[in-house]
């Protein structure tokens, strides 16, 4: 659980930890992605994990700062085939269930109105204070910003409601460590599912490229230094893996706890969970 440096992405928060003996702090992993990815550029073929993650700053019915992911990754896989596992997967816990698949873009035109693509930014802030968000947080944000409380706020609650909805195809400046889509260069190979409203599982064909990973991570340092967040060396081994040579392979993370609420009908994620962080 123990890594040298977290991630750069400015929506999570990495505990920093201090070992007795050791000069410089190390961090709890927030996924067990950066090590799989270095498994697998050493050969590993496919390979999943199941453990605790941490991260901070979360807490809330479907949040706890400790849970556990299920990630795996397929070689030779694009997202529409891995995508399909996770339906299978699901469906074997929960029960069957219609499945959707659906690109961003046509899930904020359906629910929204507005096309992600192209939509200016004024365009965003009236669908945002449609949806009953508040004026000065919407000015407040930039476009990025704005799609994320869209999705999370209005679109995400509405998707999946008795069935099982992936949602693909993410803006390109939303691609995380998914390659883009070679046939619209605005999109990128990214995909979620979505459950009764709740996000279970975020994959991508994954960006083997250290030097686009390298561009994308400094991006985030820039816009974490801008929001007056920690700012902290990037991930060296990881990308050293990269430029060994990733094998052309898509992953995805499932977070257990949300599974597991789905499976029983709970409504909160301690009703999941033997010691939420109050009684850890």
């Amino acid at each position: 659980m123990l890594v040298n440096a977290p991630v750069t992405d400015v929506h999570i928060h990495s505990a920093e930890v201090r070992l007795q003996g050791t000069a410089q702090p190390f961090f709890l992993h927030t996924s067990p992605e950066y090590a799989m990815k270095r498994l697998l550029a050493a050969g590993s073929g496919d390979v999943y994990q199941i453990c605790r993650v941490v991260r901070g700053l979360e807490r809330g019915s479907l949040h706890n700062a400790e849970f556990t992911l299920v990630e795996w990754y397929r070689l030779g896989y694009s997202i529409e085939q891995l995508m399909a596992e996770v339906a299978a997967l699901v469906c074997q816990v929960v029960g069957e269930r219609t499945t959707e698949y659906c690109t961003y873009r046509d899930a904020f035109v359906r629910e929204l109105h507005v096309d992600p693509l192209v939509a200016s930014l004024p365009e965003l802030q009236t669908a945002a204070l449609g949806g009953g968000v508040d004026a000065a947080s919407c000015h407040e944000l930039d476009r990025d910003q704005l799609l994320d409380l869209l999705m999370g706020t209005i679109v995400g609650p509405r998707l999946g409601i008795g069935r099982l909805t992936f949602i693909h195809r993410y803006p390109a400046s939303q691609a995380a460590l998914a390659r883009l889509d070679p046939n619209d260069s605005r999109t990128a190979l990214r995909f979620e599912l979505y459950a009764d409203g709740i996000e279970l599982a975020n994959g991508f064909h994954e960006l083997a490229s250290a030097a686009d990973q390298r561009a994308r991570f400094e991006g985030d340092r820039e816009l974490r230094k801008k929001l007056g967040l920690p700012v902290y060396a990037i991930d060296e081994n990881l990308l050293s893996a990269l430029e060994h040579g990733l094998p052309d392979c898509s992953g995805v993370a499932l977070g257990f706890d949300r599974l597991a609420m789905l499976a029983t009908g709970a409504r909160q994620i301690d009703e999941v969970l033997a010691f939420p962080i109050e009684r850890a």
